[in-house]
């Protein structure tokens, strides 16, 4: 799914087939999962093939090397370049892009100075699909701001996400919420939230969530549509009567949602708040000015 026998990737300085490259079996980041990494989409336009927000990317990915004591020899410019280079080499427009950064052989619970780079990307889907999602309010919890830098995208910290997800389909549900440790929402387990109540957006505040860069697109576009969003901590309790809601992240775009733990929301999606911003963010990746088109 993700590569074949032609697929390009860059590794530690080199471009090669991804069927070559290999790793080390004692690397530090597969035994104890400290390693940093980042989620880029491209998208075709009139203009050429465009990264979205390639440097708000590559700046977060530095700065959660930084935080994990991870040492990058690399600027975002060289990185922004590479990718680019990587989506030619591999003849990609439309595609989602990993950057990984992972460590050396190290058993010890130290940094390691053998760092590894890989760029790599294929061809994908929205990850959440397009329907409208039923969610559940998930028995795991966000790790606590004082146990990790949970504003880093560390690759270890996504055990907690693969749990909240794989308990939410075991149930029947389509994905989790998950809630913070004083008992509010906080995010979805690899996607922002936000839900809708009289013509008003709701979004938990920085702090105990990833600072997300399809977050910040949304708030961006909504106050250029003089839409109010409200950050603030609130309760699933609350989300219960709320007028629509969706999830926000690159691989997810903008994610419908139908319910929260049964309740469905009041609104159909399309005559939501979401689905405005939804039309709005798409237009915006693809370097169109939404408010020459109809958006919903």
């Amino acid at each position: 799914m993700y590569y074949n026998d032609n697929t390009t990737i860059f590794l530690d300085g080199k471009w090669l087939k991804a069927t070559e490259a290999t790793t080390d079996l004692y690397a530090q980041t597969l035994h104890y999962g400290s390693g940093v990494f980042e989620g880029i989409r491209s998208y075709e336009t009139e203009e050429g093939t465009h990264v979205f927000k390639a440097r708000e990317h590559y700046e977060r990915l530095l700065y959660s090397a930084e935080k994990m004591h991870i040492k990058l020899d690399y600027s975002v410019d060289q990185l922004v370049a590479l990718t680019y280079e990587l989506l030619e080499r591999n003849n990609l427009k439309d595609a989602y892009i990993r950057p990984l950064v992972y460590l050396g052989q190290n058993m010890s619970l130290q940094p390691t100075d053998k760092v590894h780079v890989l760029l790599c990307a294929w061809s994908w889907e929205r990850y959440l699909g397009d329907k409208q999602l039923k969610l559940m309010t998930s028995s795991f919890h966000r790790p606590n701001p004082k146990s990790c830098f949970v504003e880093a995208k560390v690759v270890g910290h996504y055990t907690n996400s693969i749990l909240a997800t794989t308990e939410a389909k075991n149930k029947g549900f389509d994905e989790a919420l998950l809630l913070d440790m004083h008992g509010n929402v906080a995010e979805g387990p690899g996607a922002n939230f936000f839900y809708e109540k009289d013509d008003k957006l709701y979004t938990a505040p920085l702090g105990n969530i990833l600072a997300g860069i399809t977050r910040k697109t949304i708030l961006e576009l909504a106050e250029e549509l003089e839409i109010e969003v409200v950050e603030k901590y609130f309760t699933p309790e609350e989300v219960y009567q709320a007028d629509g809601a969706f999830f926000t992240g690159t691989a997810a775009e903008v994610a419908g949602v139908e319910s929260l733990d049964g309740n469905k929301f009041n609104l159909k999606w399309e005559d939501t708040l979401g689905a405005t911003l939804s039309a709005a963010y798409l237009n915006r990746v693809k370097k169109k000015e939404y408010k020459n088109f109809e958006l919903v």
